[in-house]
């Protein structure tokens, strides 16, 4: 289903195709006709996708089509594990991980997954993870830990599962100690934003030495729409609270909160996935090229010493 901000775009595809079907119906050449819609099309392209607001972003990054957690391991990496279950409870479909190699590197991944449809989003819970899913995803750093690999993350979610039955099993201080524990991690961290990054439960898996982000994903405190309710009561002020929390790629980087942004292909990652898992496993390569060498002791200061930078103050 297209965004609206794109209806104009596939507008114009469409007349283009019907114009090319004329032709090879009728035998009329309209070639100049078609190249000059090619070209219109071309600077529509440019203008949109170059332009986008906060809430047009949000929009993209929960595109259905994106590349989720699964698509990249299976894309990026080689010979992935599934590992389940947090020995504790159940296994939680919507935090997956396990071993695997990046290019004949060992190592430990975890990220949320989202469903491709919506049976297997409901099945995933639409990613929001319950708190078995947050220690699985600590079974899996200790599991890091304990070999030496580097540990990768990748976040989806719009926010950590907030019914009655996550908070019956502690699901706050499931959040809690998987920060706790990432944070003391003595191997190389990545996260990567994949799309959503919702508040504390994206946060869980993201106490990273580097943090990534799509070109198109957002990571807040809270959802536009959740935020909206709050401040202004009212969901349908989303495209004004994205504006306000200041949550996209470009302007994370800037306030330092992210360390790089990946590009998507033009029109978002849902586009062009293979291109857009290309630029995945290069960013991921070159910022463990930026880690390797490290020694555990100088890892976990460099994690202390760039979560103890964020944020800025003022003395009035």
């Amino acid at each position: 289903m297209p965004l609206e901000f794109e209806k104009p775009i596939l507008e114009l595809e469409k007349r283009i195709q019907e114009l090319r079907e004329t032709a090879k119906a009728t035998g009329v050449d309209l070639g100049a006709e078609i190249r000059l819609l090619e070209e219109r099309l071309e600077r529509l392209k440019k203008e949109t996708y170059e332009n986008l607001t906060p809430w047009q972003r949000v929009q993209l990054a929960r595109a259905p089509g994106r590349p989720t957690t699964l698509d990249v391991l299976e894309k990026a990496f080689q010979d992935f594990i599934e590992l389940h279950g947090d020995r504790t409870f159940a296994d939680d479909p919507a935090i997956v991980g396990g071993l695997a190699y990046l290019e004949g590197q060992k190592v430990v991944v975890v990220g949320h997954q989202k469903g491709r449809d919506t049976k297997e989003n409901l099945r995933r819970n639409f990613g929001m993870p319950h708190p078995e899913g947050y220690r699985k995803a600590m079974r899996l750093m200790d599991l890091a830990d304990r070999f030496g690999y580097p540990f990768l993350s990748f976040v989806d979610t719009p926010g950590a599962y907030p019914g009655v039955s996550a908070e019956e099993r502690g699901q706050a201080w499931a959040i809690a100690q998987s920060l706790q524990r990432m944070s003391r991690l003595r191997v190389p961290t990545v996260a990567l934003i994949l799309g959503e990054g919702g508040s504390g439960g994206a946060l869980a898996i993201a106490v990273a030495n580097r943090v990534l982000i799509m070109e198109n994903a957002w990571y807040s405190v809270i959802s536009p729409e959740s935020c909206a309710a709050i401040l202004w009561r009212d969901a349908k002020e989303a495209p004004k609270a994205a504006e306000a929390l200041r949550l996209t790629a470009q302007d994370l980087l800037g306030l330092k909160v992210v360390d790089r942004i990946v590009p998507e292909p033009q029109g978002g990652a849902h586009k062009d996935p293979e291109k857009a898992i290309e630029h995945i496993k290069e960013a991921l390569l070159g910022t463990l090229e930026e880690l390797k060498g490290l020694s555990p002791e100088a890892l976990y200061q460099d994690r202390y010493r760039r979560f103890r930078a964020l944020g800025a103050f003022s003395e009035g």
